[in-house]
């Protein structure tokens, strides 16, 4: 049986991908296989042609663990359907790749390794991109006027935590026969869910939060079967969807996901409290804060404000590589999402490959350090960042 329609998050996540098992295992086990057999040729076609759900060969996603996974991603974001990828950019790029014909609008902040998709890929595969800021909604709607398909979003989005209006973006997208799709990683389905704003489809960095411990990396895509049904050939030719070992251990991350998320959102709003008048801090940039410009729609379109935060620092770049190198307990890696904190400089890993200029023109600048707040205590947190600003 699947979680209902009203059960809270917590049971959505552990009982989705709930289906009968012969031997009495209350989690979809792994099946490592690559392909399964049939008792006849109409078996076969009927699981082949889509008129039953059922293994097939592994590489087209039709894996019973896999599906199993996505039972549980679907319930989580209220959405008809869920792919799972090998990675939160195969998700991304096979979004791109199905839905981006038309042309391609990216609104605000996003992930380096998307922005370097819409930029170089795409553009050789004769797709036009764009690249606005977050409030040049007046170039966004000149361009949906212009026929334009799909808009892409990310929020908040990283590094600066801007906030975007899902429902608003959504109406206008849709008045002018568009598409919305939105990152969703930052936030997770716990915190927002963007398809009960009206976004057309949803996409994660598997890896971060919905993993949540730094041992995998895959992707999710979430939203109608129609739109999904498009993308479901570029990733089978593409051959980007998970192991079912990995879709196995990404099952058993999402049964602890709320209460792990809810912790994650407690530490980083006290850190942001903490950090918001220290004295080496120009601005603390986290949505769960008064002073954050987003502050009200965060308030209105999420439920919790994130386990992300990102310090402004009064620093140089090489200021700031100096106190994150003093971090004992913030971690200086990449990625984010896992039970430990990791701190890293926007300029040297997400947004190395924009020029100063642009960099400053979006609102990043060299003294930034973005921290992802594990679930450590969080006094020995705010403990770590004080003694690394005091020298």
């Amino acid at each position: 049986m699947s979680a209902s329609d009203h059960h809270g998050m917590s049971t959505r996540a552990i009982h989705a991908e709930r289906a009968s098992d012969p031997h009495g295992c209350p989690h979809v086990p792994i099946y490592d296989t690559t392909t399964f057999v049939f008792p006849t040729t109409q078996a076969l076609t009927d699981v082949s042609e889509g008129r039953r759900r059922g293994g097939l060969y592994t590489r087209y996603g039709m894996n019973p663990t896999l599906f199993a996974l996505e039972d549980s991603l679907a319930s989580l974001e209220h959405a008809p359907a869920a792919l799972s990828f090998g990675s939160g950019m195969a998700a991304i790029s096979a979004l791109l790749l199905a839905h981006g014909r038309q042309g391609v609008v990216c609104l605000g902040e996003v992930y380096g390794g998307t922005l370097g998709f819409l930029t170089e890929q795409l553009p050789e595969l004769g797709y036009a991109t764009y690249r606005l800021l977050g409030d040049e909604t007046e170039r966004l709607e000149a361009l949906l006027e212009e026929g334009v398909g799909l808009v892409y979003i990310e929020t908040p989005s990283n590094p600066t935590l801007a906030l975007t209006d899902i429902a608003r973006l959504a109406e206008l997208a849709h008045r002018h026969g568009a598409l919305l799709a939105v990152d969703n990683t930052f936030a997770t389905p716990i915190n927002q869910q963007p398809l009960a704003l009206g976004a057309d489809i949803v996409v994660h960095s598997a890896t971060k939060y919905l993993g949540g411990h730094s041992d995998l990396t895959a992707g999710a895509m979430m939203g109608p079967e129609a739109l999904l049904a498009k993308v479901v050939p570029w990733r089978t030719n593409l051959g980007t969807a998970p192991s079912p070992q990995v879709a196995s251990m990404l099952s058993r991350s999402l049964r602890t996901l709320a209460v792990r998320v809810a912790q994650h959102n407690a530490s980083a709003l006290a850190i942001a409290e903490a950090m918001h008048d220290h004295p080496r801090v120009r601005r603390v940039c986290y949505p769960g804060l008064p002073s954050h410009p987003g502050h009200a729609l965060a308030r209105a379109q999420m439920r919790g404000f994130g386990g992300m935060l990102t310090l402004d620092l009064d620093a140089d770049g090489a200021g700031a590589a100096r106190v994150a190198e003093r971090l004992t307990l913030f971690l200086l890696a990449p990625s984010l999402g896992g039970v430990e904190s990791l701190v890293t400089q926007p300029i040297t890993t997400t947004h190395v490959d924009l020029s100063p200029d642009e960099r400053a023109r979006r609102g990043i600048g060299d003294g930034m350090l973005r921290l992802s707040v594990g679930l450590e205590d969080v006094d020995d947190l705010i403990a770590d960042l004080r003694q690394a600003l005091a020298e």
